[in-house]
């Protein structure tokens, strides 16, 4: 059968990092109050002018280096973000553009930090339906254009950056050794949006917004939620837990991955952590893990992997692979 099997991967990541320690000259907080509530230590900022689309590009272009592809060997690109450069075109055609590639077709994807996995489950769809052979999806985000600089249980948590995957179409014997995409799982819940959302947008506010949170209940509900469409994607894809090599979680907070770990029976050791460093960067947040891990040898050709993230909307999901 079809499978859609990764070819290539890359990430990019804004020149400027900032440390916990800037948030204490104009805010109530500490480098040790951040990191006790969340596990960052840092995080990167874009610079004045560097677009969403800038990232994208710069992680899409490593990830066509990776797969030794040119842009023009793409079908398709899927962009997942919620800071797009502009109302509309979509990000993904400026990206296109900015690319060189002439052909195929690019459109972009909101699920807030659910996007990675809503994106990588329609190029899984365009693949297998046989309207693309190769799929170009990137997660990127410039969440420091939507900070509330006053409210220290938000701004404090968001970063930016970009990673992105090449999927191609391959075939597999149907089982669970393939290599790509084994299942899927996703779903929202709009009864739950206002605990994650932003308090702008053109047909409510005409204005951008800020992001507004409601910490504990997203907290509980993401616990909740994650496990359980982990262990539903399992279950699609015929495996355990106890054979999963390798999990990538949405990088939001380390006491959400530990306490999701957990709650799945998967160890620690089995779970790739980049929050430390990067900061929640929403749907960029997996591939730009994905990308960090590849290059740090933690993934390896055929490691079997579950990737979960939940965002606003709420929207959730989770994908199982083998790498």
């Amino acid at each position: 059968m079809r499978r859609s099997i990764i070819r290539g991967v890359g990430h990019y990541l804004p020149e400027r990092i900032v440390e916990n320690s800037w948030f204490e000259s104009f805010l109530e907080t500490s480098d040790e109050w951040i990191k006790s509530r969340s596990g960052i230590e840092r995080r990167h900022f874009a610079a004045e002018g560097q677009m969403t689309s800038d990232l994208a590009t710069a992680a899409a272009q490593a990830a066509l280096d990776d797969a030794g592809l040119q842009a023009d060997d793409i079908d398709a690109i899927i962009l997942a973000t919620s800071t797009p450069d502009l109302t509309f075109p979509a990000t993904a055609t400026i990206v296109q553009q900015k690319l060189g590639m002439t052909r195929g077709f690019a459109f972009d994807v909101q699920a807030v930090c659910a996007g990675f996995v809503y994106a990588l489950t329609n190029a899984d769809g365009l693949i297998l339906s046989g309207q693309a052979k190769r799929v170009l999806v990137i997660g990127a985000e410039t969440f420091s254009r939507i900070m509330n600089w006053e409210d220290r249980t938000t701004c404090v948590l968001f970063g930016d950056g970009a990673g992105a995957l090449v999927l191609e179409a391959g075939e597999g014997a149907g089982t669970s050794d393939d290599r790509g995409i084994l299942a899927t799982d996703l779903h929202s819940d709009g009864r739950y949006r206002d605990i994650l959302q932003v308090s702008g947008g053109v047909s409510a506010t005409q204005t951008t917004g800020h992001l507004m949170m409601a910490g504990k209940e997203v907290f509980r509900h993401a616990v909740e939620k994650l496990a359980a469409s982990t262990i539903a994607v399992m279950d699609k894809g015929g495996v355990t837990a106890e054979q999963i090599d390798r999990v990538v979680p949405h990088q939001a907070n380390i006491r959400i991955i530990t306490r999701t770990a957990a709650k799945l029976n998967l160890p620690m050791d089995k779970v790739i952590v980049t929050v430390a460093d990067h900061g929640n960067t929403s749907a960029a947040s997996i591939p730009l893990a994905m990308s960090v891990a590849k290059a740090s040898g933690q993934l390896r050709e055929g490691d079997l992997t579950v990737t979960e993230a939940i965002g606003g909307g709420l929207a959730w999901g989770a994908l199982l692979l083998r790498w």
